[in-house]
């Protein structure tokens, strides 16, 4: 079946693209706004350290469990209906959240809708990303989906600095901001009517509860892991029972009839690689947000503000390299680009890495330019080229497979490398200590109290645990560094050069050549 709407040729296709960035545009945004409201969230409503938490948590998780569900329910109600009610939802939860009453209910209330948010991104994402590749033909999608994600993407840059500015207001507002935002999308929605295919299909409930709960223990198993710690059984078991629900699911989907995602599709090599590419990425390209914003105001000593123009610097990598990248996919394919951004990232990460402890950001810019156009490079065109394997029937079913890999590795990513990052603040504030002339017990005591420590005030931290911060923060960027060549590694063995053809046409030829003439 087909959405009804306008041709979406000419100037259309642009006004569509623009629609679908502005649809997407709050769940950038959220990404990393929220973080910085954190503790007049915490102070005014009387959260608990938990509770505050999973106000930031629930939208993630969320997000991530139902990324695949997004993609199947696009694919068979219709791509635009998604995006509407995706938006619609979005926006409802964002203002429900601003309105969060203080007292016993709050953090019950804030965290429901703050997983609401996630869904309707869940229902979203995965739509409009369909609606962009159904509306560009396969030549030209590289340069629209650079754009996609370049603008996109750069919000989450952005959310940090407007989220300093709002919060200076009343940190209610980092929530109400999605509102005038959501009606923009859904004017230009309404104004640029996509057209899209959409294929009527049963809804596979089975399916969707085995993927929701796996992706969602396991992922609350990392999340909780560098508060619980690794050696708490707890966390194993989350971890090992939603990997189990997970390999039940492939197994379910296998032999259902109508599966919530036609999980063969990764018997296509490029898929596959593509998948493993971004997964492997994505270890880095969340928490590198996360551990940079630390650094900028512990080791650093900037204000919330300030940490936002320091992620600039990063973005301004990463948007530029994503146009070339995109352009470089539509000339000659994913390999180079893909290839290019991986080294690039790895050399960026460790030459950043090798400049951290220094404490001085002039220094550190074009190594932090490099990582960002390292990941620029490589994103958009790994992600383009893995959803052009598909169907044009089953655009929304692989981006929500995509995402769901993408989301599922950021978790990971952020237990592994935030337990590291913990473990080595700990180990060199205790040696500094003990060099001080503290008892090694008393150094072990303090380091952990430090090193387990929420957002000090930066005034009140001393030279030397800035220092120790920063040589943490250099551990974890090599870390990422390291990750980034592993991927390097798997794109130059497994993706293969040259030009896609399109799978649909591919089809089409094939059916013409086995017709017989009349």
């Amino acid at each position: 079946m087909v959405d009804s709407g306008a041709t979406n040729g000419g100037r259309s296709k642009n006004l569509v693209l623009t629609a679908m960035i502005f649809a997407v545009a709050m769940t950038f945004i959220d990404q990393t706004i929220v973080s910085i409201a954190v503790p007049e969230i915490q102070s005014e409503l009387g959260l608990t350290s938990t509770g505050v938490q999973w106000a930031v948590n629930a939208y993630l998780l969320s997000l991530a469990a139902l990324f695949a569900f997004g993609g199947r329910l696009a694919d068979t109600v219709g791509h635009r209906k998604m995006v509407v009610l995706g938006v619609i939802i979005f926006a409802g939860a964002s203002a429900m959240c601003g309105l969060t009453p203080k007292g016993g209910a709050a953090q019950a209330w804030i965290v429901v809708f703050r997983a609401l948010q996630g869904a309707g991104g869940a229902i979203m994402f995965p739509a409009a990303l369909a609606i962009v590749v159904q509306t560009f033909p396969l030549r030209e999608r590289g340069r629209a989906l650079a754009l996609f994600f370049g603008i996109a993407g750069g919000l989450t840059a952005i959310g940090p600095i407007l989220g300093g500015y709002l919060t200076e207001w009343t940190w209610r507002a980092i929530f109400w901001v999605n509102i005038p935002v959501a009606l923009i999308a859904l004017l230009l929605i309404l104004w640029s009517r996509p057209q899209t295919e959409h294929r009527p299909a049963p809804m596979d409930y089975r399916g969707l509860v085995l993927i929701a709960s796996g992706v969602a223990l396991s992922v609350f198993g990392f999340q909780q892991a560098p508060i619980w710690g690794w050696g708490n059984p707890g966390i194993w078991l989350c971890i090992a029972g939603g990997a189990a629900l997970l390999v039940i699911f492939v197994q379910v989907e296998r032999v259902t009839e109508s599966p919530l995602m036609q999980v063969r599709i990764f018997r296509i090599r490029a898929f596959l690689v593509e998948n493993l590419v971004l997964g492997i990425s994505m270890l880095v390209f969340v928490p590198v947000f996360f551990f940079a914003s630390e650094y900028a105001q512990i080791s650093l000593g900037e204000s919330s503000q300030q940490t936002g123009l320091y992620l600039l610097y990063f973005f301004l990598g990463f948007a530029v390299a994503a146009q070339i990248g995109g352009r470089m996919l539509d000339r000659g394919g994913a390999k180079r680009p893909v290839v290019l951004g991986c080294v690039l990232a790895a050399v960026g990460f460790y030459w950043w890495a090798g400049k951290v402890v220094d404490l001085h950001f002039g220094s550190q810019v074009w190594s932090v330019v490099l990582a960002g156009a390292g990941m620029g490079f490589m994103l958009g065109p790994a992600s383009t080229d893995a959803v052009n394997r598909a169907s044009r029937l089953s655009y929304g079913e692989a981006t929500g497979i995509t995402q769901t890999v993408r989301n599922y590795a950021a978790s990971l990513g952020l237990a592994i490398l935030g337990t590291t990052q913990v473990s080595q603040f700990r180990s060199r504030i205790t040696s500094s200590l003990v060099a001080q002339g503290t008892p090694h017990d008393q150094a072990t005591a303090l380091a952990t109290k430090y090193s387990q420590s929420q957002g000090p005030g930066t005034g009140t931290i001393p030279a030397f645990i800035r220092l120790d911060f920063a040589y943490a923060i250099r551990t974890v960027l090599y870390c990422m560094s390291g990750i980034m060549a592993v991927a390097a590694v798997v794109a130059i063995l497994g993706l293969q050069r040259g030009l896609q053809h399109d799978p649909d046409e591919d089809v089409a030829a094939t059916e013409s050549s086995t017709t017989p003439l009349s």
